[in-house]
């Protein structure tokens, strides 16, 4: 099959773009420079220079593909309508790339015990009212001819298969361990993120193209944690004696930035992939403690 594919040298673009080359399929993959362009080529990917902006083009490479999958960005409205416009009645998959802060609340590190499945309503903080009403549009293309699947997936961790190696919460806290002598967590850290390993992640995104009905939206967890947790196995694996320490927001927003701080960092985001499961995905990959402890971030 012909896949399209759009941030082909991300982590979860490239992740997905890789197993579906080694899968036997012809994968072509949005980049934004050459050199980008030079390295999604080396992994198999035809690459085609353009950005999200590039309407034209986006759709050109939508209608000349089997399926479509969109990771380059959850929030890009533009990017997204030229897309399932160039699919609508086509009847071809249009697999979206959202992500579960849509379900966040600015907690200031403290917990919540609100926990969402698919099936749960959502009112969106306004910094996540867009994205989700973006991916109510999407889905309303089922009604229009294609096959419209939203993959939202937690907090993802484990060595990625594409140009960029990582995703961002785990290295912004082993970073700022390694910067500050001991792992630090935004307040009393007792948030919880639920979260999910890459190569878990990547099984879904196939999933969801081979079987996924049109108008399909799925959590993707495989367990949870507290951001005070995660620090103290990033403690254990730089050998650092004692607890993690507790930033003030203010702290935390001079390091991260108030956005990635307070929505991010501090914010409760706990799902269960109920549909997911149902489909017949079975995350097999081992837990976020145990691939700090043991696995790619002891590099």
């Amino acid at each position: 099959m012909k896949v399209f594919c759009t941030g082909a040298s991300g982590y979860i673009g490239g992740s997905v773009a890789a197993h579906l080359v080694a899968a036997g399929h012809q994968v072509t993959g949005l980049v934004r420079s050459p050199e980008k362009a030079d390295a999604v080529h080396a992994r198999g990917i035809q690459p085609l220079l353009g950005t999200l902006d590039d309407g034209e083009r986006l759709a050109q490479a939508a209608q000349a593909a089997d399926i479509v999958v969109n990771a380059a960005s959850a929030d890009h409205r533009g990017a997204v309508v030229a897309m399932v416009d160039a699919l609508a009645g086509s009847g071809k998959p249009f697999i979206h790339t959202s992500g579960s802060s849509i379900v966040g609340t600015r907690a200031g590190g403290q917990r919540s015990d609100a926990v969402y499945d698919e099936d749960t309503p959502i009112t969106p903080s306004s910094a996540r009212a867009a994205r989700v009403a973006l991916n109510q549009l999407i889905l309303s293309y089922r009604d229009k001819g294609c096959r419209p699947v939203i993959i939202c997936p937690s907090l993802i961790y484990g060595l990625g298969h594409g140009v960029e190696p990582h995703s961002t919460q785990v290295p912004l806290l082993i970073e700022l361990a390694r910067k500050r002598g001991c792992a630090a967590h935004a307040g009393p850290g007792e948030n919880i993120w639920s979260n999910v390993h890459i190569d878990d992640l990547v099984t879904l995104y196939a999933l969801a193209i081979e079987k996924a009905p049109a108008g399909s939206f799925y959590f993707a967890e495989n367990g949870e944690n507290s951001m005070r947790e995660v620090c103290e196995a990033i403690d254990r694996m730089l050998g650092v004696a004692g607890p993690p320490t507790a930033m003030s927001m203010a702290e935390a927003a001079s390091d991260w930035g108030e956005g990635t701080a307070e929505d991010t960092m501090a914010s409760n985001s706990r799902v269960r992939a109920k549909h997911a499961r149902q489909l017949g995905w079975k995350p097999r990959a081992r837990s976020l403690i145990e691939e700090i402890g043991q696995g790619c971030y002891r590099q």
